[in-house]
């Protein structure tokens, strides 16, 4: 990569490529200037620093899986848009088990917009459960929880015994749902 063709997004972009080869713990800014081809101060003028890039990095992720989250409730509501929105959870972390796990839990400035879309998005799914103010965000918080716990121990081949994953994750949706259901009845 020419370092005229060098730009905040062209160093996320490297970032993303290490951390899906290597894992988060392989991203460092010696790594990605490596990758572009320039000494590791020529990504000062992009970045800050490691931290600064992490963030950026995170902020991608959790864009992307706003997306995912988005386009699989598009059109549901009610049971099948929650369901559509934990199967596309899981399959983004399936599919990126390193950038899933680079994405950073805690809030931060930086990502709080990507961060409101992907809980307003969430909140969505969820309003076919009567769940309002304090009930939903303790709601959001126990689904993110589930698909969040779940997505990690996946990645990391957790479940190491004989039955289906595929069984296992019906069940939580399932799990989900009806927890749901009782606490919108409430």
């Amino acid at each position: 990569m020419a370092r005229a063709a060098l730009s905040p997004d062209a160093v996320v972009d490297l970032g993303l490529r290490i951390v899906d080869e290597e894992g988060p713990e392989a991203l460092t800014l010696s790594a990605v200037a490596g990758r572009a081809g320039v000494a590791t101060p020529s990504l000062y003028k992009h970045v800050r620093n490691l931290a600064e890039l992490r963030v950026l990095v995170s902020g991608r992720v959790m864009g992307e899986l706003a997306e995912v989250a988005s386009e699989a409730v598009l059109g549901r509501s009610g049971d099948e848009a929650l369901r559509a929105l934990m199967d596309g959870w899981r399959s983004y972390a399936a599919r990126h088990p390193h950038r899933y796990s680079a994405m950073i839990q805690s809030p931060r400035p930086e990502t709080a917009v990507t961060g409101d879309r992907l809980v307003g998005i969430i909140l969505a799914a969820l309003r076919a459960y009567g769940l309002e103010g304090q009930a939903a965000i303790h709601a959001v918080r126990c689904l993110r929880a589930a698909m969040h716990g779940f997505a990690l121990l996946e990645a990391a081949g957790a479940f190491q015994l004989a039955e289906d994953l595929d069984e296992s994750y019906a069940l939580l949706a399932r799990m989900v749902v009806s927890g749901l259901r009782a606490a919108g009845e409430r």
